[in-house]
């Protein structure tokens, strides 16, 4: 089985992605957060400083860009390619309403012939490998019999599916019967993507799904950072280990960010996804998401690690 990282806008930026890589070397691919592309000959400062190959050494990084204008995601393709790289992403799933009204992410979706003409582009410029990240609709289950047809004309690296539509966001379990019919129609490779949190919920899935050889795993890798180890090796998560990862992320953020505040923000998102995986955790997550200045944060951090075990 390979493993990826899905990619989590302001979370799973280079700082999180080099600790993780660190403390928890077991992902085959990192996807980075979107790029909105443009015609513009130069990057935004965060976006480029993300994908920035000497702020991603050891780390097979996959760019995403987020578009629906061919020759928008062809220019910026081709900067990307000048950095090195040699597989970009299309985002097709992001549920968000302010992408989706403006027909990008999985709002995309519900233009099927704008969509193939875009695809169409894309593929034929051959700048780079392609892979695309879809859900399975927009407003029903059933677009997806025509989406695969379109998606089946081009040649991907490979087709990663969350079987929800853009309407469930994250709500609802994901349809793993489309999924299944997905792989017995595709003529490019599969990866499943949707709802696994915990070993129990990736033997499951092995079971459902025993053909997928490629898993991409998101908020259930930010809330348990060791996911992939505890999937591999048996092993439950390792507290230590766990409070030596969120040093790291806390002391590089500090590095590079002004204030308790900027870096207290960060560090509250990553809480927001990791403190259910500790005994009675809420009281501490309060105090984490109350804290203003970093004593108070780290008094609530220490507390927590000291006074409370790790359920997975």
């Amino acid at each position: 089985m390979r493993f990826y990282f899905a990619p989590l806008e302001g979370v799973t930026g280079y700082l999180y992605r080099n600790a993780h890589h660190a403390f928890f070397p077991n992902i085959d691919k990192y996807f980075a957060p979107f790029i909105v592309a443009n015609q513009s000959d130069s990057f935004k400062t965060k976006e480029i400083k993300d994908i920035l190959p000497e702020n991603n050494e050891g780390i097979c990084l996959i760019p995403q860009i987020l578009t629906n204008n061919a020759k928008d995601f062809i220019h910026t393709s081709k900067r990307i390619r000048e950095l090195g790289y040699e597989e970009i992403n299309l985002n097709l799933g992001c549920p968000s309403g302010t992408v989706v009204s403006k027909y990008r992410g999985s709002g995309f979706l519900a233009k099927r012939e704008e969509l193939d003409h875009f695809l169409e582009e894309i593929f034929a410029a051959s700048v780079t490998k392609i892979s695309v990240k879809t859900r399975i609709g927009k407003d029903n289950p059933e677009e997806f019999y025509s989406l695969i047809e379109i998606f089946n004309k081009y040649a991907m690296e490979e087709l990663i599916i969350h079987p929800r539509i853009q309407k469930d966001f994250y709500k609802n379990k994901p349809n793993r019967t489309i999924f299944k019919e997905a792989l017995a129609l595709s003529s490019n490779p599969v990866c499943y993507n949707g709802d696994i949190f915990t070993v129990g919920d990736y033997e499951e899935f092995r079971a459902e799904c025993p053909s997928v050889d490629k898993v991409m795993l998101g908020r259930g890798l930010i809330g348990n950072p060791g996911l992939v180890d505890g999937i591999l090796k048996h092993e439950k998560l390792n507290k230590e280990l766990l409070k030596d990862f969120h040093d790291r992320i806390y002391e590089d953020y500090q590095k590079v960010l002004s204030g308790d505040r900027n870096v207290l923000f960060k560090m509250k998102e990553i809480w927001f996804y990791m403190s259910p995986i500790f005994t009675d955790y809420q009281k501490y997550a309060k105090k984490i998401k109350k804290s203003e200045r970093s004593e108070d944060y780290l008094k609530a951090v220490t507390s927590l690690f000291s006074e409370q075990e790790i359920l997975c």
